[in-house]
């Protein structure tokens, strides 16, 4: 950016913190610092010259007092250097180029010196007031580890954990613990229905810009929302808790309301969700804000890790058989009803102390409240959607995971379908999960720097390959049970798949942060993690109704099992692909479910087929490119 400097009468002071005063001799005298040259009046040619080399010295020292500081606010308006300026007086500075990460690069004192910028150590007033003190050089770089995060930022990231923790119970109840209830009651198709309970994480972008805008100054723009949300939460789980048995026990006439309750709950989770995402963009300093992904993880795996794997193996009588009774009980140690009536509480006695003993700062941006507030972030999710790497990545988000839903969702199931123990797969999960929060916070430490989605490339690789080793787990069950050899194996191909799985899901969420606006950061953050969601849960369905369409099973009778040659002649074979149909061949004696053909193999190999086939042609290309796209790309005008 080129200026001029407007004549005046005065004489310059090389000590002069005021902008540079230029005097005209009987004409005009123009002067740009990248051109460098001065026109007098002949008549005043000699003085002229005189002038200019003063012009020139302290044009050096305007462009010193007139830096321009980067600052993630400004959004970086210019690809190839900034520019700042004071009233009427212009400052051309040198451009600054854009290193690999998007970023503009900082200058040490030397630097800054031979370039014509001002170092931190020479911060005028004028810049103190408008940018406050310098920043020194610890807060400038992130933490090095979880442990050297600063007092304030520890904090605040064990109270992100805890709030994770939270939406976690519930999600983990209706997309773990419920569905693996209910498998013994219904087939797999009215299991993917109850999955629609799940849908309201991939659905909250819809409501996301009333959170963003609605909220009262006076409790703070994120707890207006967290404070209600948490406690009719709290009473939902109550009653929950009181009414459970009975729905679980009749699932099959009560599965249409199942589904209303727990999508509700998940649906409240949501909402709360897209508060917390906002509120971890400013609760952490901006160095430290991929441990934001961090806490997600630990907090959000936490309470799935609770809500799935310690209920099932506590509310598992064969569980508490082996492992803590001496005479053995048809009961589980934990009953549904206790879970859900000890979180009820607990969702209560946490939203007390939030209320109480959190206080929010107020917003460092000025957001708009009310009705004009929610048209202004819808009119800004509108413009962030049409940006075309937005675009491009949502489509990557929508077809990604495909590739591992069939082993997602069906694996546990087959193998204990095959006879693998129930106690046995909760200790599986059980050793798995101290090994997803280590990898979460290793994931982390990979995840930043110029090519944060590097560990999700790779990642994705081996979620294709844990899903076919899944496969040949099930398929080389043992005739005679699962013994401790094989309990190794289905111990590591979990810890393997685990892995795969955390380090995606923290790079992604690590990258999601760091792209995020934070001027309307629930919304941004939510429209990302809603479509990521969403790219895991529409295939399900599918594939769990593909599992039962390619499934070949017929129901006969036998005479090893009791019947008789008369009853094997009058009997009708049936299907009995649905599990409901085979619970009734095998409640009639001597019937027997010959599966000829198992779905579950056809639809995971199909899905990792479609997964490679993406990944290699489409997914990889496309997300190596935009990884390399500066910030500025990600943000729009509002």
């Amino acid at each position: 950016m080129r200026g001029k400097i407007p004549p005046a009468k005065a004489s310059v002071s090389e000590k002069s913190t005021e902008s540079t005063l230029v005097g005209n001799l009987n004409g005009k005298i123009k002067v740009t610092d990248d051109r460098n040259t001065a026109d007098a009046d002949p008549e005043s040619l000699s003085s002229g010259f005189k002038l200019f080399r003063t012009v020139k010295t302290n044009l050096r020292k305007m462009s010193a007092f007139y830096a321009y500081d980067d600052d993630d606010t400004q959004h970086e308006k210019d690809d190839l250097g900034a520019s700042n300026f004071d009233g009427q007086h212009h400052v051309s500075l040198p451009p600054r180029r854009r290193g690999s990460s998007g970023r503009l690069p900082q200058y040490d004192d030397d630097t800054a010196r031979n370039r014509g910028q001002a170092s931190p150590s020479r911060r005028t007033d004028l810049e103190f007031k408008e940018k406050g003190p310098a920043k020194k050089p610890d807060e400038e770089a992130g933490a090095d580890s979880l442990w050297s995060l600063p007092p304030h930022d520890m904090r605040n990231f064990t109270l992100l954990c805890i709030l994770y923790l939270l939406q976690g119970v519930p999600v983990g109840l209706a997309m773990g613990s419920v569905p693996f209830m209910l498998k013994s009651k219904l087939s797999y198709g009215q299991v993917g229905l109850f999955s629609l309970a799940s849908y309201p994480y991939s659905m909250k972008l819809l409501w996301s810009p009333i959170v963003d805008a609605i909220y009262s100054p006076r409790i703070g723009r994120r707890k207006s929302w967290i404070v209600p949300i948490q406690t009719v939460s709290s009473f939902l789980l109550l009653w929950l808790g009181r009414n459970i048995e009975t729905y679980i026990n009749d699932a099959e006439n009560h599965l249409g309301f199942l589904t209303i309750i727990f999508f509700s709950l998940v649906f409240l989770c949501a909402t709360q969700d897209v508060a917390v995402d906002g509120w971890a963009l400013t609760l952490l300093s901006h160095p430290n804000l991929s441990y934001a992904s961090t806490a997600q993880t630990i907090g959000l795996n936490t309470g799935y890790f609770l809500s799935f794997t310690v209920f099932l193996a506590f509310n598992s009588p064969e569980f508490a058989n082996k492992y803590f009774r001496d005479q053995p009980s048809p009961e589980g140690l934990l009953s549904m009803s206790t879970y859900l009536t000890f979180w009820g509480w607990a969702y209560l006695f946490m939203t007390l102390l939030l209320l109480l003993f959190k206080r929010e700062e107020r917003a460092r941006v000025d957001v708009r409240r009310g009705r004009s507030g929610i048209v202004d972030v819808y009119r800004s999710m509108w413009k962030i959607g049409k940006l075309s790497n937005v675009q491009l990545f949502i489509l990557v988000h929508l077809v990604a995971k495909f590739g591992f839903q069939a082993n997602d969702a069906v694996t546990n199931l087959k193998l204990l379908e095959k006879g693998f123990s129930k106690e046995d797969l909760a200790v599986t999960v059980l050793i798995d999960f101290p090994f997803e929060i280590i990898f979460g916070y290793y994931a982390a430490k990979w995840s930043v720097g110029d090519k944060p989605l590097k560990p999700w490339l790779f990642a994705f690789i081996g979620r294709l390959g844990s899903a076919l080793l899944a496969q040949l787990l099930v398929i080389c069950f043992p005739a005679g049970g699962a013994g401790p050899g094989y309990l190794l194996m289905v111990i590591l191909v979990h810890v393997l798949g685990s892995f795969m799985s955390t380090v995606q899901f923290v790079s992604v969420n690590a990258f999601h942060t760091q792209i995020a606006d934070p001027t309307i950061g629930g919304t941004y953050m939510t429209t990302l993690n809603t479509v990521s969601n969403l790219g895991g849960q529409w295939p399900r369905v599918l594939v769990l109704f593909a599992v039962d369409y390619f499934t070949r099973a017929t129901c006969i009778l036998t005479d090893s099992a009791g019947a008789t040659s008369q009853q094997i002649e009058s009997f009708v074979e049936f299907s009995c692909s649905r599990q409901s149909d085979r619970q009734k061949c095998t409640n009639i004696k001597g019937g027997q479910c010959n599966m000829e053909i198992d779905g579950y193999y056809i639809a995971n190999i199909l899905c990792v087929l479609f997964g490679a086939t993406m990944f290699f042609t489409w997914i990889k290309p496309k997300v190596e490119y935009l990884q390399t796209l500066p910030l500025s790309k990600w943000r729009v005008e509002r």
